[in-house]
This record gives C-alpha cells, structure tokens and sequence, in this order.
C-alpha cells in the first residue's frame, strides 16, 4: 500500500506547525482526522515518521529524511495538476506571487491595474518577504514565481529580467552634493551612509555599487522599511540611496529631501522573475515578465527633486502599501 498525497499533506503541515491542532487548522480537517491519516501513513511506510513521547512534538530521524522527499512530491503532483490549464491560457487561474518589500510597494500598485483588465481570469496571491525566505518557499512549492531584484543566487531556478533600476542618492535638505549631480559614488566614502537591516537585498546592492571600497556606515542605524529610512535621511542622520521605482512611487513625498543620479553605471539593480524549471507556471512567468517589461520600459526620468515640491507620478508609499 502506497502513502496518499493527501497523507502527504498532513504530514508536511504538522511537520510545518509542530502541532497537532494547528496543523489540522491550517489543513481545514478535524484534529482526529489528521492523527488518523499520519498514523495511515506511518503505517504504510513501515516506521514512526512523529515522535510524539515529549511535551514538544518533533520528527523522528525517519520523518526527517523522508520530510524533503514529501515536498518534493507534493510539488511536482501541484505543477502536474497544472500543467493543462497552464498550458491553456496563461495568468488564467491561481498565480502565487512572492515580491521582495523594496519592489512590492512601489512597483505593483501601478502595474497591477493593467494586469488585471488585461487577464481577468487571473487570480492573483500577494506574498511580501525577504529574497531568501522568498527562494525557499518557493523551491519548497508554497510560491509559483518570484519578483526579486537581480543579482541574487537563485542556484537552478529560472530567471528573467524584466527592466533595470537605477540607484539614486537621497540627500538631506541643503546638502553640498545636491548641486554636483551627478554624484560620484567616490565621493560618499566619508559621508554617514544609511542602509536596511541585514537581510535586505537593497543592501547588498548598495554595497555592491561601491565596488568592493566599503562605505562608512552610520553606526547604530538601521531601517527595516524604506519609508524609514528616508526619514532618517530627512532628519539630517545621513544619506541613502534608493531605487528608482521607489522615487517614482513618491518615497519622499512630504519630505525635504534632494533626489540626484549618481555617476557612472555600476549604481543599479535588476528587476527579474524567477520560478521552478519545468514549473506548470513557466507560461504564467514569462506572460507576466512581458507584461512588467512593458509597464517598466514607459517609465520616464525622475525630477533631480523629489519632496514637498517633487510629487511626480503618484502613487503609495511604503508605509501605506507594504
């Protein structure tokens, strides 16, 4: 007798929540029917998957091993129950999207629309997190396609780039560097530069515009949101550089902030899709990936000032959209 994938996805929810009733919660089952379809399904491998003599529930050594492989099925059982009405019609049914906090605000609000009058049919399942919590879950099967910005290590994920995103150095009102645009990155080595937490991928990609010569941090000052952080730059703790979709989304709105280009062309990052090879979601993910391209390539240049007198283009801000 063979497991069930339904057997599969109890095991892998109580594996997940390390709790009976919270797994059969998110199972949408009774607790009594989720016990019995684990006891089901030990039984038919042969060996206790639960260990369930201490006050913590917890895998025996023979539910770790077998965890990755139950994902792993359960993944490909999801992308072959899709693959016909992928097939059929692209952005047709349910698509599960993951989108990174410094893109989701900023860019989707104003893309979304279209979308939506373009693929009605299109169901559309928002995740905001950070690119490797991101990643896993998608390899994991919890996601179809990715928005990240690029580069990232997605190992044998699929990836498209959809558009570039330029850096920009916000600065605090009356600055020096305001009038010097644009800004040779060069000349921020002295200057308190504000970034994300660690974890943050806008981070690495700051770092990374400085080719390899460190910046000097403000010690002590970290932002989790963008809509911080240009607060922080606002009230004169340093500087900061944002993306450009950010400042087209009206970041610094009701702020005194100087918005200028930086020099050269090693200040940008790369906005692209990423999903599962041989995913029942590749149509949906390159549909997509055209759709974006299109709505990031009628973008124009930002104004060198953006603030109470810098209202471009519109749209949410971090805070109100995140």
């Amino acid at each position: 007798m063979l497991p069930t994938l339904r057997q599969m996805q109890y095991f892998v929810a109580l594996a997940e929540h390390r709790s009976f009733v919270r797994a059969a919660r998110a199972c949408h089952v009774t607790q009594s029917t989720l016990s019995g379809a684990i006891r089901q399904f030990e039984e038919c491998l042969g060996a206790e998957m639960i260990d369930r003599s201490g006050r913590v529930l917890s895998l025996t050594e023979a539910g770790e091993s077998v965890l990755d492989r139950a994902i792993l099925i359960l993944r490909e059982a999801e992308d072959l129950a899709g693959l016909a009405s992928a097939a059929r019609k692209p952005l047709s049914g349910r698509l599960r999207l993951g989108v990174i906090p410094s893109i989701a605000p900023f860019l989707l609000p104003q893309a979304l629309p279209a979308l939506r009058r373009a693929h009605p049919d299109l169901r559309l399942v928002l995740r905001e997190d950070l690119t490797r919590v991101l990643v896993q879950d998608l390899k994991d099967g919890r996601l179809d396609v990715l928005l990240i910005a690029l580069p990232y290590d997605t190992g044998d994920l699929e990836s498209e780039v959809i558009g570039s995103d330029r850096l920009l150095l916000a600065l605090p009102e009356g600055h020096p560097l305001a009038t010097q645009a644009p800004v040779d990155l060069a000349r921020l080595r002295r200057e308190p530069l504000l970034l994300l937490e660690d974890g943050h991928c806008l981070r690495e990609h700051v770092l990374l515009a400085f080719n390899g010569g460190a910046p000097m941090e403000a010690d002590d000052i970290r932002a989790s949101s963008m809509t911080t952080l240009v607060q922080m730059v606002d009230n004169g703790l340093g500087l900061t550089l944002v993306p450009e979709i950010a400042v087209r989304a009206g970041v610094a709105r009701g702020t005194r902030l100087s918005i200028v280009p930086i020099e050269g062309t090693q200040a940008v990052r790369q906005l692209g899709l990423v999903w599962r090879r041989r995913s029942a979601h590749t149509a949906d993910a390159r549909t997509l990936a055209a759709a974006l391209r299109d709505h990031l390539a009628g973008r124009s240049t930002p104004a060198a000032k953006a603030g109470k007198n810098g209202d471009d283009d519109g749209g949410g801000d971090a805070e109100t959209m995140a």
